[in-house]
């Protein structure tokens, strides 16, 4: 009787200090650096890229940070900016002395990974910005959503857990999957504090003045079926970013779920191309 062993990457996790926050981020992989900005949520990294970031590291050193109001990274409690969360990436970045990075953002992360690569943009070799948007409060859908999220999440913590999901995911995704699975993704994004504060701060959104500073090489994606953040958002982006290019996935917002072979490509693509 033989058996075979299989060797995977060793992930490292360290955490940097920025300001009042205690930044918590993991590696692993080998290759060209590509860091991972997850979206809205206190599960932070490991909710959003746990099943996806797997299929980076056989070619990329991927980098996943928890920016301030996820559970793995501790501050004071203030409002959050832009900016700020911005600074918890570079830094991360500048810790894991991986030099410049291929930065990708999912929705929340999107803007704050643009603000990334405007402010340092001898960090961030190449950017990916997956269902993003540029500003809230011209928008008022995205401004009554998100209003909505806060005082559900306050008021009614399981209504707010149901809205997140319907507005995740596609319908047609939600039905392929059944209900027993559609309730099991209730739970996936509570409204903690922290969560709260990241919804707070996707009330406030404005990264316009940011956009035209962006010189790294730059793929735009949209989600066709995306409820949260409708897909004419990530077509702003991309034609408020010189030279980038743009692609879209015919799925709700989670696309990387919904689509994950789809998206890997596109990244995978985008990320190892000459």
């Amino acid at each position: 009787m033989s058996t075979t062993s299989v060797l995977t990457p060793a992930t490292t996790s360290a955490t940097v200090t920025v300001a009042d926050a205690r930044v918590h981020y993991e590696r692993v992989g080998s290759g060209p650096a590509l860091a991972l900005v997850h979206g809205t949520g206190s599960g932070g990294a490991a909710v959003n890229w746990g099943r996806t970031a797997p299929r980076f590291t056989a070619d990329h050193t991927v980098i996943t940070p928890d920016l301030s109001g996820t559970e793995r990274t501790t501050d004071e409690g203030a409002p959050l900016t832009v900016e700020g969360l911005a600074a918890q990436v570079i830094a991360v970045i500048e810790d894991a002395a991986v030099g410049p990075v291929d930065l990708l953002g999912f929705s929340m992360g999107a803007p704050v990974s643009a603000a990334v690569a405007a402010l340092r943009p001898d960090l961030v070799r190449r950017l990916i910005l997956v269902a993003g948007w540029a500003h809230t409060d011209g928008d008022e859908y995205l401004r009554n959503l998100f209003t909505l999220w806060g005082q559900l999440g306050t008021s009614d913590p399981a209504a707010f857990g149901r809205a997140v999901a319907m507005t995740g995911f596609s319908r047609g995704f939600l039905n392929a999957i059944g209900r027993e699975q559609v309730e099991l993704l209730i739970p996936n994004m509570p409204p903690t504090p922290g969560t709260l504060r990241h919804v707070d701060l996707d009330t406030r959104i404005d990264i316009r003045h940011h956009l035209p500073r962006i010189q790294s090489r730059t793929l735009v994606i949209g989600c066709t079926q995306d409820i949260t953040v409708p897909v004419e958002n990530s077509r702003a982006l991309h034609t408020a970013i010189a030279g980038s290019a743009y692609a879209e996935i015919d799925a709700g917002h989670v696309a990387f779920f919904e689509k994950e072979d789809e998206f890997v490509e596109l990244v995978r693509d985008f990320t190892l191309a000459p």
